[in-house]
Parts: structure tokens; sequence; C-alpha cells
């Protein structure tokens, strides 16, 4: 029995063959009950593309390429986090991702455009002068960075708004009762990468402390693991002053655990005698990659867009006295 077609597809839906085209590539917008009809006989019918022909009629790939950062600095959970997120919208665009390491450099970038691998690339990792933003803006397909760079070279931006998270972490410690913070680095690895949001985060929480007219100090380097997080809570129990509500900031997620680890080991419990507020990592990428791909009239996304943070009370943040 031979495979079935897109034109199978379409008899039993009861759609044309186009119909079934722009579902798949969610090119033009189509009618909830008309998706459904045409989903449900995809399934009926287990019905896969041909991606080599498709590929040939198109001149696509249907695949995007997503440069990830692999290595000891590397936050684990936020990038899987991430990854997965990029992965199912790809496959609601019945796109594949071609997974990249970031440690190619500029050569990876070239490679992957250069064998036409795929129709659009994901960069993250951005550094605050990054030497692959210039050769990006080069390419012939189109680059999302999730980042923001001193340059992006025209290219767009997508990003959580750090500077705005670390507005409302040190807004939300003063507004109970806090008079002094300490924001808790990251380690020296990733400090001398300059990622873009480190600075974003550091420099507007200490605008945000000065704002409110209360000290604030940045702790850094903070290495990871249990032995870092031990010394820094030695040297932030070593500046602390009676009767000072302490509150820290800790950016980096893999550093909170340890953290609050190392606090108990003192006899210190976050809630009682330091706050602790940790930031959560948000994304947003492959509709601006889709819509560079296929651009619709009115809908052309930002240069430059920033998710806002949410802020969540935990009970590591101490109520007003």
């Amino acid at each position: 029995m031979s495979a079935p077609t897109s034109k199978d597809v379409a008899r039993l839906a009861g759609v044309s063959q186009s119909t079934v085209s722009y579902v798949m590539s969610g090119k033009r917008p189509i009618s909830e009950n008309t998706r459904t009809k045409v989903l449900a006989a995809i399934d009926q019918l287990t019905y896969h593309p041909n991606a080599g022909a498709r590929a040939l009629a198109s001149q696509r790939t249907s695949v995007v390429g997503l440069f990830v950062p692999f290595g000891s600095g590397m936050d684990t959970n936020g990038i899987l986090s991430l990854f997965e997120n990029i992965a199912l919208l790809a496959r609601q665009r019945d796109y594949e991702v071609l997974l990249v390491t970031s440690s190619e450099g500029s050569e990876g970038l070239r490679r992957v455009a250069g064998r036409k691998l795929c129709d659009a690339i994901v960069l993250m990792d951005i550094s605050v002068i990054d030497e692959r933003v210039a050769v990006a803006a080069e390419l012939s397909i189109p680059v999302v960075l999730i980042g923001v760079p001193r340059d992006a070279a025209g290219l767009h931006c997508v990003d959580l708004d750090f500077a705005m998270a670390a507005r409302l972490a040190v807004d939300e410690l003063v507004a109970t009762g806090h008079n002094r913070i300490l924001c808790i680095g990251h380690p020296s690895e990733i400090i001398s990468r300059d990622l873009n949001f480190v600075r974003r985060f550091a420099d507007a929480a200490e605008e945000a402390a000065g704002r409110h007219g209360i000290a604030f100090e940045h702790v850094a380097p903070v290495e990871w693991g249990r032995v870092g997080a031990r010394d820094a809570v030695d040297r932030v129990l070593a500046r602390r002053i009676p009767d000072q509500r302490l509150g820290l900031l800790v950016p980096n997620s893999r550093s909170v655990q340890p953290m609050l680890h190392a606090l108990a080991a003192r006899g210190v419990i976050p809630g009682r005698d330091v706050s602790v507020e940790p930031r959560d990592v948000s994304r947003l990428a492959m509709e601006t990659v889709f819509w560079l791909l296929d651009p619709l009239d009115g809908a052309r996304p930002p240069l430059v867009a920033l998710v806002q943070p949410r802020l969540t009370r935990r009970e590591t943040v101490m109520s007003n006295p």
C-alpha cells in the first residue's frame, strides 16, 4: 500500500490541497474548525509530508538552527526549558530544530548558512560585544538573537527584561523593609565572557537601590556549587550590621539552592534573617523567526522585544517589621 499524500488528507477532510499545506506551514490563517478537520485527517491517515520533496518545491529545509551554549557555565535548567519551548513551537509549524554548539563561533554560523542546513538561526549566549553578530547580519537567512548586545547590527533581539527584573526585586525588598541589599554575582567564567544579561541586571539593581537611597553591594565572583556558595555566604555574613535588614539578590538561578543550604548551615534562615529573591528566566523568539520567514502585513515585530518578568512572592522574603 502506498503512503498517504496531502491529496488524500484533503479528500478525507473535505478541503483543498492548498488548505492542507497552509495548515501545516502556518503561512495563512485557517479557521479552527477547518484546522481541526485537517489535523484529524492527518492523524487518521498517519500522513507524514516528504521533507525532501517539500524542500525541493519550496527551496526551504523546514529547519531552524539553534546555537546553544554548552559548558560548565551553562544554566542547564534554563537552557533545556528554552530548547524545549523552541522545539515545540517549531513542530507546530512542521519545522525541525538543528542544535549547534555556540563554541563554534562565527565559523559555525558560516558553515550552517553556507551549506543551507536551515532556513533561519536562533543565536544564544550573546555577549555585550559579540563578534558573531556582524557575521550573522551578513547571512542570507534570518537570524534572531536571544540577548541584547551593545550593537545588534540591525538584527532582531528577544530577551527577558533583566533591568525590569532587577528593579522589581529591589522594589520588593525595599517595600518589605530592607535597608541594605547585596547582589550575589556570577562565577568568574560568566563574568569573563561579559554576557549581556549580567550587566543589565546588576547595573539596574544598583541604580534602583540608589533611587531608594539604600546601601547596595555586588558580591562577585561567586563560583558554582556549594563551595562557592559557602564562600559567598561567609563574605555576606562578615559584612552584616546588627539590626540591619539585609536582602540578597541571586540573579544566577544555579546558585539559589547552594546559597540556601549555605545560609542554613550557618543558622541563618531566609525570611527571618536574610531574604533571597531569585529571578526566573522567560523566553521568546520563534514568532519573530517565522515572521521573518513569512512576513505578514502589519505584524512586524520590534527589533528589540523584551519579555516582562513576573515577581513571585515566596517565603524567603521577610514581611515588613
